[in-house]
């Protein structure tokens, strides 16, 4: 009977021990698969980065992906495109921000319906919505900095971290004309005072950056005010905490 038992531990042990092995290699192989993120440095706080970013999605993005769970109004109201009693500016928004829609109550829209999206791409373009919240902001800042050419793929583009994506480069065409900005610049004035010192490239990682601002200040637009709420709802519940130890105290000092 013992020696039955000694041959079960051994069994049990043995299990555990390829288990742990089975998940060591496991971990190994996703770590060598990891993408490595570059750090995207978010401020919800940032007003002009948003708007910056909110021009963007709705300039080169709004033709395909739409934002269905925000309102044009709101958008404008949360984001500071408003006047000095807090009105928002409906005519800037209308100018600037609104391609689609009649209305300013109405939800961010795409211009392509899904229909000729899965025509033209395999695929409908997907919400946008929650895409920060689903993805996270630092894998959003490096995949929208990691197309490459790749003449093999549909639409002559790549991605590194998104291998064979659907979606062709959409600030392409940004990523240009901030080039060509940078040459014409140099040629034209290489010693002038004043001149931005920002390269091309980093005049781009800076309008990505407020894209992808813009994205994560959709996926929760009450962010920022539920962090301040959530400040002073801790700092209630420890004054809260000291006042019910003084009553159980009280109300249990006979007993001890």
């Amino acid at each position: 009977m013992k020696i039955k038992t000694i041959a079960s531990k051994k069994k049990w042990w043995l299990l555990l021990w390829i288990f742990l092995v089975i998940g060591q290699i496991e971990l190994v192989i996703a770590e060598e698969n990891e993408v490595v993120l570059d750090k995207a440095p978010i401020d919800l706080t940032d007003l002009p980065s948003l708007q910056r970013g909110a021009q963007l999605f709705m300039n080169h993005c709004s033709g395909c992906h739409s934002l269905k769970y925000i309102r044009y109004s709101t958008l404008a109201k949360e984001i500071g495109i408003v006047d000095a009693k807090g009105q928002v500016l409906d005519q800037a928004v209308k100018d600037n921000l609104m391609f689609i829609g009649d209305k300013i109550s109405d939800t961010v829209k795409s211009a392509m319906t899904k229909e000729e999206g899965a025509s033209w791409f395999g695929v409908a373009p997907p919400d946008l919505s929650l895409v920060a919240r689903s993805r996270g902001a630092d894998w959003l800042y490096t995949y929208l900095r990691s197309f490459y050419l790749d003449p093999k793929r549909p639409w002559g583009v790549n991605n590194k971290i998104f291998p064979d994506v659907a979606m062709p480069d959409a600030l392409f065409n940004l990523r240009k004309h901030l080039q060509k900005e940078e040459i014409v610049q140099k040629s034209q004035a290489p010693f002038k005072e004043g001149r931005s010192s920002m390269s091309a490239n980093e005049k781009y990682d800076a309008a990505v950056l407020d894209l992808v601002n813009f994205l994560c200040f959709v996926g929760e637009p009450i962010q920022v005010f539920r962090q301040r709420l959530g400040i002073w709802v801790l700092l209630f519940l420890g004054i809260f905490l000291v006042f019910a130890y003084l009553l159980k105290r009280e109300y249990w000092k006979d007993v001890h």
